[in-house]
């Protein structure tokens, strides 16, 4: 196969100074158990095929995108009791990002995108202060909120994590690594404490006591085409933000000057 020049893993750097990128795409996922038919890459691997393929499209389109390698560490503090399950914490992450976009902004890179497969990252207080630390613009895109159209039409069961959506996915992106007939039900046990169940009420789930099979939502009516389907959809969404993004201009809320 060719190099792929958007890949920062594969391309050279004879290829970026001729054609240097003004966007850098980060994904970003986390390791832990996905039931019991998805492998624990499961984000890593949906970030990084999401990042790529959307980059390409941004990119035919006029942009000017690289993609860095993906972190495949996410913040996993309810599931270590899952044997090897990796987690980082808050102050981690924040390191890790900000060594990434002082690197970026001293080459003049000063767009960033986070791709988001993992809903236990939350990265907007850490935004917020890089930002105002350094002259970088930084969008983060849960791609899982991507395309809330696409995913109404094409699954059936509600979940958010190993369900339906997840296990469709894989299908279409690496099937091999799905064991589908050792799938758990997905099922998740409330919390006791009613008021704790209310919208607006947040408290983290301790996650083996809740999902018994670690997995949150019903993946049995996972195909492929449904996978196939959604990431084409998720891809294209996160393209146009890609381009936009490249062809914007200083001045250009909220591209500031």
């Amino acid at each position: 196969m060719p190099i792929r020049s958007h890949l920062l893993l594969e391309t050279n750097y004879r290829q970026l100074r001729e054609n240097p990128p003004n966007v850098a795409v980060l994904p970003w996922g986390a390791t832990e158990a996905h039931n019991y038919h998805l492998p624990y890459g499961t984000d890593v691997i949906e970030a990084a095929r999401i990042a790529e393929h959307a980059a390409a499209l941004a990119n035919n389109q006029g942009a000017q995108t690289i993609v860095l390698p993906t972190i495949p560490y996410g913040n996993d503090s309810q599931q270590l009791d899952q044997v090897a399950t990796i987690s980082i914490s808050t102050t981690t992450a924040l390191a890790i990002l900000r060594d990434v976009c002082h690197s970026l902004t001293t080459q003049g890179i000063d767009r960033l995108v986070i791709v988001n497969g993992h809903g236990g990252n939350q990265f907007q207080p850490l935004v917020r202060d890089l930002m105002a630390e350094l002259p970088l613009l930084i969008v983060v895109v849960n791609f899982y909120e991507l395309a809330p159209d696409a995913h109404q039409a094409v699954f059936e069961a509600p979940g958010d994590h190993a369900d339906e959506m997840e296990t469709s996915l894989l299908l279409h992106l690496e099937p091999e690594l799905v064991e589908i007939e050792h799938a758990g039900s997905g099922a998740r046990r409330p919390f006791d404490i009613a008021a704790l169940r209310q919208p607006g009420v947040w408290t983290p789930r301790p996650w083996s006591h809740c999902h018994a099979d670690t997995g949150s939502g019903d993946p049995s009516r996972a195909t492929a085409e449904k996978g196939r389907q959604y990431f084409e959809a998720v891809t294209q969404a996160l393209a146009n933000v890609i381009e936009g993004l490249s062809k914007a201009k200083k001045g250009d809320l909220p591209y500031l000057e």
